[in-house]
This record gives C-alpha cells, structure tokens and sequence, in this order.
C-alpha cells in the first residue's frame, strides 16, 4: 500500500469515525424458562390466535372494540407522542450531516476615501454585491458522540411505538373487560327481577292461606322478605348497570350503539375464544412494554457513549464560496470569486469535572434502567402465572356451579309443588328460594371470572400473535422515521 493511499484510508476512517457506546447485550430474563406447575394449573393451549379479532369473534363485541380503537383518547395520545418523537429523532439525525444555505445579498454605505479634497471627493457611497453557499460549525463526528446521540433519539422513538402497541393491547382488554361486566350486572339484573316475581307469587300465596287460617304472620313475613331482598338488588343492580354503560361509553370514546350491548353473560355475545398458546416464558419478551424497557435501555447504552465521547477532541467546519463584485452585472464574472474556511478544534482540558459527573450520571441511568428492564420481566411473569393459575380451575369450578344451579332450582320447584298441597313448611319454601338465588348469582359471577381470564391471559401474554409479531420491525420503523 502507498503512502498517499495509507493518507487516504486514515483520513476516511476518522471522517467516518467511531462509536464509544458500550458493546451491548440483553440482560437475561430473571425469571425461570418454564411456567408454574400444579394443581393450580392448566396445560398451555397449542392454539395460536392471529389477532385480537379471534380473540373475540363476537361480532357486537368486535364492533365495539373497533370504535374504541378509532375514538380513544388515549390511543390518539400515544400515536401523537409516537409522531413527536419521530420527529424528535428526524432533528437529532439532521446533526449527522452539513447545515448548506445558500445567500445573495447587497450592502450599501457612505465611506471615507482618505483623499485630499484636490484629489476627489473625500466620502463617497459604494455598493457591494455578493453571493455565497455557507456552511456552519459542521462537528466532524470522530468519536461519535453525534452518531451515539442520534441512536439514543431514534431508540426513544421505537420505544413510543411499543409503548403504543402497549396502550392499544391495554384499551381493548379493557373495552372487553367492561363489556364483560356489563353483561354479568345484566344478567344479575334479570335473575333479581326473575326472583322478585317469583317471590311475589309465593307471598301473595302465604297471604291467602293465611286469610284461610292455613299459614301463620310469620310465613307471611318471611315470604316478604325475600321480595324486599330481591327488590333491592333489583334497584342496585340497575344503578351497576347504567354505571357500566357510562365506563363503557368513556373508554370507547363515544356513546355504544344499543344494538352492540349485551343482553348477558350468557348471551353467545359474551363468549370469548381462546388464547395466544405459550410454550415458555420467552415468548414475555415479545411483549410491548417489556420491548418499550429494552429500547430505554439502548438508548441509555447509546447515551454512555455519547458522554465518553465528550472527553475526546471535537472539530468543528464553518466556510463559504462565492462571489463578491460592486455591481450586479460582473457579480458572476470570472476573477470575482471568494472563499473563506475556518476549521476549530476543541480539546477539553479543564471542565471542573463536569463531563465525568454526566459520564457517571448516564452510567447510573443506564443500570436503573436495567434494573426497570428486569423488573419488567418479573411482573410480566407473575401476571401470566397468576391468569393460568386461575385458569387452571375455572373449569372445574364452572362446572359444579351449574350442577349446584340445577340441584337448586329442583329443590325450589319441589318445595313450592309441597307447600302449595299443605304438605310442607313455608320454610323450606325460603330456603330453597334463597339458595337458588345464591347459586345463580355465584354462576354468573364464575362465568365472568372465566371470560374476564381469558382477556386477562390476552394482555399479559403481550396480545394475539399479529399484536406481539405484526409490528413493523425496528429497520422498518427506522426508515418510516428517515421518511
């Protein structure tokens, strides 16, 4: 190799300068590969759901999730902060490259000639013109402090896209959530009003008889207390149920069409499919806000190199060309041009340690941030351990409610079919009664527990497949930000 073509390479390889960031590598996730096993627990399903719309097939569900997504407030916030600091990253990426404006200007003035007044005039006016492309105080990024700060900016910006992704998966578990709890107060409500006629018709019953001499005042009382206990969750379930309706309304952003709400937790509106299957705990990296983590943690990475960076020699270009001439028509004539070229080299020497506090403050940041990052995976993991766990006894537990439901409603139908014939006690009339009552309430309060697990298991596993996957990948969001 030549000397000149040695010259060559050096000067192109600081021109093209170099990275101080830390070499960096994902921590590893503190938590155990498998999930929890138990009695608690259910086999992971195999099932892989494409999106959220499987997720929840019900079309008036889906309707309602739709308007949500286009009228949430705070959706429209996350994507105006995701626009913000693309933006943000488009300014700090601009650094990376040669400010050029171009100029044509005049300047007209009265000057002194210094002549005698035998030899001419001694003021006179004069008129410059001239014409110039600039550039100024361009830093030729031989450390990378430029290159390290623009990394930081555009891993601040793939975090707001996670942090979006984040917020949508949150806005429809919780759209469906207060779907889901509508549909249980309506149902609630049904049951109350159902137990109101039914204790009516008994206690108008207990009054007759007790006209006839047959019953006793406190048959009589007892069948009233059932009524007033049925009537009063009757009111109480219907204030739920407007609150419900006003919850729904405010998380989708507008008032819910009537035809989309549900008519109970039983209705096949209320019915969910299954979740996104989970093989291990890795498939917790794929989660937004775990992914939101990481990306603080490399622009942080990316930040450390920036501050060492600070301690090395930066330079610093501001020049000019054009032409200068005292009229316009030989403005652009040959032999009227000028250049001017001032290079600056800064070495800092004495900062009174202000770059090593700020070297030391961005290493600080960057271990809370790894600790956040860790902390992240861990609650991330405990979620999910939490919903399967729960998940694991839904079952069982849905199906000897529904068998005690219908050991209930038989004692009922028999307890009245014998004391209508005199044959038995008001007593055991109320005893089924309330029993049946309580059974079914329990029913529907289980069949919540079941749906509101599976919305659960949805959020904490990071979405649906096209939720965890579908994003654009980190090149692509980088070039959508370059746009």
């Amino acid at each position: 190799m030549t000397r000149r073509t040695e010259i060559l390479t050096l000067v192109a390889g600081l021109l093209a300068g170099c990275s101080l960031d830390p070499a960096y590598k994902r921590p590893a996730a503190p938590v155990p590969l498998a999930w929890p096993a138990g009695p608690s627990y259910g086999a992971p399903t195999d099932i892989s759901i494409a999106d959220w719309g499987q997720v929840f097939p019900d079309p008036k569900l889906r309707r309602v999730i739709q308007q949500a997504l286009v009228n949430n407030r705070d959706l429209r916030v996350a994507i105006a902060q995701i626009q913000a600091s693309r933006s943000q990253y488009r300014v700090q990426r601009a650094a990376l490259l040669p400010t050029v404006d171009a100029s044509l200007g005049a300047s007209t003035g009265r000057q002194y000639t210094g002549l005698p007044p035998a030899f001419g005039s001694e003021y006179e006016n004069a008129t410059t013109y001239t014409s110039s492309v600039s550039t100024t105080a361009y830093e030729l990024d031989l450390f990378g402090r430029v290159r390290s700060l623009t990394r930081a900016a555009l891993e601040t910006y793939l975090a707001t896209t996670e942090a979006r992704r984040s917020t949508q998966i949150s806005l429809v578990a919780e759209v469906a959530t207060d779907y889901l709890t509508l549909a249980s107060d309506v149902s609630l409500l049904t049951v109350s009003k159902a137990t109101v006629i039914n204790a009516q018709v008994n206690f108008d019953l207990a009054g007759r008889r007790l006209a006839r001499g047959i019953n006793s005042q406190l048959d009589v009382s007892s069948a009233r207390t059932i009524v007033e206990e049925a009537k009063d969750d009757v009111a109480r379930f219907t204030t739920d149920v407007a609150q419900d309706k006003n919850a729904l309304d405010l998380v989708v952003g507008g008032p819910v069409d009537p035809d989309n709400l549900p008519v109970g937790i039983g209705d096949p509106a209320a019915r969910l499919g299954d979740v996104p299957g989970a093989l291990d705990s890795r498939i917790l990296l794929q989660r937004p806000d775990v992914l939101e983590s990481e990306h603080t943690l490399r622009s942080a990475n990316a930040s450390i190199g920036a501050a060492r960076a600070a301690f090395f020699p930066s330079i610093s270009l501001t020049g000019s060309g054009g032409t200068e001439s005292a009229s316009v028509r030989s403005l652009f004539a040959g032999g009227s041009g000028v250049w001017s070229f001032a290079p600056t080299i800064t070495l800092p020497l004495f900062d009174g340690g202000a770059n090593r506090g700020n070297l030391d403050y961005e290493k600080a940041e960057g271990r809370i941030d790894v600790a956040q990052y860790e902390k992240t995976i861990q609650t991330a993991f405990r979620e999910v351990a939490d919903a399967l766990a729960q998940r694991g006894t839904i079952a069982e537990r849905l199906r000897a409610l529904r068998s005690e439901t219908e050991a209930a409603a038989t004692s009922l139908r028999l307890a009245e079919a014998l004391y209508a014939r005199g044959s038995d006690s008001y007593l055991d009339v109320l005893t089924s009664q309330r029993t049946f009552y309580s059974a079914q309430q329990s029913l529907i309060a289980v069949q919540l527990i079941e749906v509101d697990n599976i919305v659960t298991l949805y959020k904490v596993l990071g979405g649906a497949l096209k939720d965890r996957t579908g994003a654009a990948c980190a090149t692509c969001l980088t070039q959508n930000a370059e746009r």
